[in-house]
Formats: C-alpha cells, sequence, structure tokens
C-alpha cells in the first residue's frame, strides 16, 4: 500500500511538472509571433502628417532601424527624416538619407532630385548636376529635376565664362602702351575691375531710354579713361581706388 501511495505521488508530480514545462513552452511559444509581426510605420507616418520635425526625426529614425521594417516604409521613413534634416539644416545627414534610399531603390527620381539640391547647397555643383541629370533620365517629364539641371547647366557655363576671361581687362595687353594699361594687365584683380567697367558701360549705353542720353554716358566713361591716364603716377593717385568708384557710378545709372 506505501508503495502505491508513493507511486500515486510520485506520478502527481511528474504531472504537474510536465504541465509546468508544457504551460512555459507554450508561454514561450506564444511569444513566438511577435518577433515575425512587421515594424509598425503608424508612429513615423503620424509624425510626418503632423509636420513634426523632431518626431519625424524619432519615429522615424526608429522605424529606419527596425530590422522587421519593410523595404518600401524604410524608403519612407529615410524620406522623411531626410526632409526634416533638411529643413534643419542639416545637410549632411539628409544626403546620408538619401545615399541610403537610393541604395535601396536607385530608380526614385525625386530622392535623386533632392539629393542634387543639397549638393548645390553645398557648393559641390558636379555632384549635384550628376543628380538632376539622373532624375530626369529617370523621369523626363520631372519638372523641378528639369528645372534645376537648366538652371545650373546655365550657372556652370556662366562660371566657365568667367574662368575663360579672369585676370583679363577690356582691352588687348598685347597693344598695352600706356603705364596704366601695363599696370593693369600685371595685376589681376585691376584688371578683372577694367573688365567690368568696360563690360557695365556697354550695358549702361545699350539700355539707354534715348541717343542723347547713351552719348552722355560714353563720354562720362571717356572722361574718366582721359583722367586715369593723365593722373596715374602722379602723388596721391590710387588706381584701385578711383576704378571701384567709377564701378559704382556705372552700377548706379544703369541699376545694377
Amino acid at each position: 500500500m506505501g508503495i502505491r501511495r508513493n507511486s500515486a505521488k510520485l506520478a502527481v508530480a511528474l504531472t504537474c511538472a510536465c504541465l509546468s514545462v508544457a504551460s512555459g513552452v507554450a508561454y514561450a511559444t506564444g511569444s513566438e509571433p511577435g518577433k515575425d509581426v512587421q515594424a509598425d510605420p503608424g508612429p513615423c507616418n503620424a509624425a510626418v502628417a503632423a509636420a513634426d520635425d523632431d518626431k519625424i526625426i524619432e519615429a522615424c529614425g526608429a522605424l529606419i532601424d527596425n530590422e522587421k521594417a519593410t523595404k518600401p516604409d524604410r524608403v519612407k521613413a529615410l524620406t522623411a527624416r531626410a526632409g526634416a534634416y533638411d529643413r534643419k539644416q542639416l545637410i549632411d545627414r539628409a544626403v546620408a538619407d538619401y545615399d541610403t534610399v537610393l541604395k535601396l531603390d536607385p530608380a526614385l527620381a525625386d530622392a535623386h532630385n533632392a539629393r542634387g539640391e543639397l549638393w548645390r547647397r553645398k557648393g559641390d555643383r558636379p555632384k549635384a548636376i550628376m543628380d538632376f541629370g539622373a532624375a530626369v533620365k529617370l523621369n523626363p517629364d520631372h519638372a523641378a529635376a528639369k528645372a534645376n539641371y537648366k538652371s545650373l547647366s546655365l550657372e556652370l557655363e556662366r562660371i566657365g565664362a568667367m574662368m575663360a576671361v579672369a585676370g583679363k581687362p577690356s582691352f588687348d595687353c598685347r597693344k598695352a602702351r600706356r603705364p596704366v594699361e601695363k599696370a593693369i594687365c600685371a595685376n589681376p584683380e585691376l584688371a578683372d575691375l577694367d573688365r567690368e567697367i568696360g563690360a557695365s558701360t556697354f550695358r549702361s549705353v545699350r539700355e539707354a531710354g534715348d541717343p542723347r542720353q547713351a552719348r552722355e554716358l560714353q563720354r562720362a566713361q571717356d572722361d574718366f579713361i582721359a583722367r586715369r591716364n593723365a593722373e596715374f603716377g602722379k602723388p596721391g593717385y590710387d588706381l584701385q581706388k578711383a576704378m571701384r568708384e567709377r564701378l559704382r557710378q556705372i552700377n548706379g545709372v544703369d541699376g545694377y
């Protein structure tokens, strides 16, 4: 009888132990599916809808870092955070987010254009023009990218033209005979000033309201050249100062 009672107690104990283990397994199994649930983009979307940049950076950042986030959700979150960084003037961080976006999906014209605008603001025109070009290639109807590409192309052309004439005056230095002309040719800053004076004079004369005004503007320039030639080298005469003053006079006349 004692043996049977002991056996019964042992059986009960084993049963309880098995139930306990089973309960633990059931609990663990019940928590497993949670690991397979995709990350919730709700907080990030809510922050974007509220236009709260701090919340966007926080909530979308959490979604970006969540390994369960889907690729489309991660791209949207990265794009949203890049925009928030941009508005906070954190340009390098915004560029980094667009870099990641384009690694995930290189065919996003909007991302290329947005990153191009950031590169342009940073002063990196070569990278900017490449991004604008990529955006237009991906979407020929992308109005913003087309406008950006056109304006930056014109800007690069102007820079190239300015570089081509940098340090060159309005006249041919090979024909320079006067001491003042030789001094201008020998000094890039004076040469640039002379070229600007010449260009501004030409523009003001061309845009004059009537022939009489045009003649007066040209006569004023001729008088300046005559004084410059006569006074250069005399004590107290500052050629650069005189040229800067003349440029201010012209710009005041023609409105530039």
